[in-house]
């Protein structure tokens, strides 16, 4: 192996929560080499997290550490607070996972790149500025010069998490640490990310610690991976030899877990759900002082598809694509000019008590199952809420049948129906939410990325979930998701949507086994990528 220049040994974090002690670390040990690439993956609560935020003494207040860190032989663990400034930025720096929510949206990139080059280099003015321009030309963001004055909420994800990377490479540290940086991320964007850092790692001489939960990006990129469960490492070892030859079972099971199967045939009758011809989403543009419509934002454009009982239809494609925008137009919830007929009835016209019985027959499964659940209502209330306002007739009793009917339905106990939100974790709060839409017995339930903040293994078990109320119930399912995998093994056919326009539609198997368009080809490129390919 080469030199090693980050060393962790019988690392322990323990945390203080109400009067008790949380064990989230226990023995952990690795070491990342010159040059190197070590990946650490595992589900949430693995510690992956943790044990990366404990080598530069990142940790909240209540956490205690033991066993030691080791950075080019200096000990990390009892190390000052000055000596430790030193050391994060300069050698040690981080890529976090979500950089809307690490960047600050009040300053420009500019101001924020130069922060980090004021503090630790002493630059200012226009030497700082040409560094600025020089790092966001490194990580590849076109026309640098122009985006100096940017702000956060101008830039799309991919150029946020460039910009990321870019304030992490500043200082020229030998060693980034990058948690989970490409999972917010459409697959074309994560591959371009994936090969910017391997680029900027063969180009600067740089060693990359990497976390993840997936497995796929640990194959394309990793020269070493350690396997975490339970705040401990089960299994490490070369990365051809951990995948070629697993020894633990949970290894066994992260690498099994990918969607499998296809969608179950539909009947050749089964009765049309949903049917739109042309729709269009269109938002004005106005200026002036009499708010004139000088040009519009055309977020779909003449869309048609159907769905029938039984079926799924996948949407695919790139943020900004319309996929969502489509959906919602679908449900009625934005404005759209064309023909909805929702079971041979057509819903563009309908308002306020004529659309209203239809909400019970359209229900909607939302990406992030946390924001989209009330923290203040029990679960319980949540996936009654519904029931009160759609079958007002129902007895109390009734209700509580049928909500811990439903929690049994998509595997949850019923006795827990009087916890909270942030009781449960995040495969269950999902189902909560999958609750919440099926008690009513919707024809058409849109998921909108119900996965893409899964672990994989809970992925497996939601697609399983969904596939099973679909036989049970005939639901129609429209299904968005930028992960090409599950959107697979769910689908019946496929949309791929492109900046607003529906550019290929047609039965999956022959969507992804021959993709027509170049920029079908190129999504499946990035999702289905050599997986020997290592950067």
């Amino acid at each position: 192996m080469n030199d090693v220049i980050l060393s962790v040994q019988d690392l322990a974090v323990d945390f203080r929560q109400d009067g008790r002690l949380v064990h989230a670390v226990r023995g952990v040990s690795f070491d990342v080499g010159r040059g190197e690439t070590v990946a650490l993956v595992g589900e949430s609560g693995s510690g992956k997290s943790v044990t990366a935020l404990s080598t530069v003494s990142l940790l909240a207040d209540n956490a205690t550490v033991s066993g030691h860190v080791r950075w080019k032989g200096e000990e990390l663990i009892a190390a000052s607070e000055k000596a430790l400034q030193k050391i994060r930025g300069n050698d040690i720096s981080f890529i976090f996972q979500e950089p809307m929510t690490s960047l600050n949206p009040l300053h420009t990139i500019e101001k924020q790149l130069a922060e980090s080059l004021s503090l630790h280099q002493g630059l200012r003015g226009n030497a700082a500025r040409a560094r600025v321009i020089e790092l966001l030309q490194k990580v590849g963001i076109a026309e640098a010069e122009s985006r100096l004055s940017a702000y956060p909420h101008e830039l799309s994800g991919g150029q946020r998490q460039r910009v990321m990377i870019a304030m992490a490479l500043a200082n020229g540290p030998e060693l980034l640490i990058a948690d989970e940086p490409t999972t917010a991320l459409d697959v074309t964007i994560q591959a371009q990310i994936l090969d910017l850092l391997a680029d900027l790692k063969a180009r600067e001489g740089l060693s990359l610690l990497f976390i993840t939960h997936d497995l796929g990006i640990v194959r394309r990129i990793a020269d070493r991976v350690c396997v975490m469960q339970g705040g401990e490492i089960v299994e490490q070892g070369c990365t051809a030899e951990i995948f070629a030859n697993p020894q633990h079972p949970y290894t066994q099971k992260l690498l099994a877990a990918d969607p499998t199967g296809k969608a179950d045939s539909i009947p050749a009758d089964a009765p049309q759900i949903i049917q739109t011809d042309n729709l269009r989403v269109w938002f004005p543009i106005q200026k002036g002082l009499l708010r004139r419509t000088v040009d519009h934002v055309r977020a779909v454009n003449a869309a048609s598809l159907r769905i029938h009982a039984g079926e799924t239809l996948g949407i695919v494609g790139e943020s900004g694509s319309g996929k969502t925008t489509l959906a919602m137009a679908i449900m009625r919830l934005t404005p759209s000019t064309g023909p909805i007929l929702f079971m041979g009835r057509d819903i563009q016209g309908l308002k306020g008590n004529a659309l209203r019985p239809l909400r019970r027959d359209m229900q909607i499964v939302f990406q992030d199952p946390y924001g989209s659940l009330s923290p203040r209502l029990s679960v319980e209330q949540i996936i009654a809420e519904g029931l009160g306002v759609h079958f007002p007739g129902l007895s109390p009793a009734e209700t509580r049948a049928k909500v811990s009917a439903i929690m049994t339905e998509v595997g949850l106990d019923p006795a827990m129906m009087e916890r909270y939100p942030h009781e449960f974790s995040g495969g269950q709060r999902q189902r909560i939410a999958i609750a919440r839409a099926m008690v009513l017995e919707p024809k058409l339930v849109v998921l909108d990325e119900p996965t893409s903040a899964l672990d994989k293994t809970v992925q497996v078990q939601i697609v399983e979930l969904l596939r099973r109320l679909q036989q049970k119930s005939g639901l129609a399912y429209l299904f968005i998701s930028h992960d090409l995998r599950v959107v697979r093994a769910l689908s019946h056919r496929i949309v791929v949507m492109k900046n607003g326009d529906i550019v290929e539609q047609g039965d999956t198997e022959q969507v992804f086994s021959a993709p027509q368009t170049a920029y079908t080809q190129q999504l499946m490129a990035a999702a289905f990528g050599s997986p020997d390919h290592k950067g």
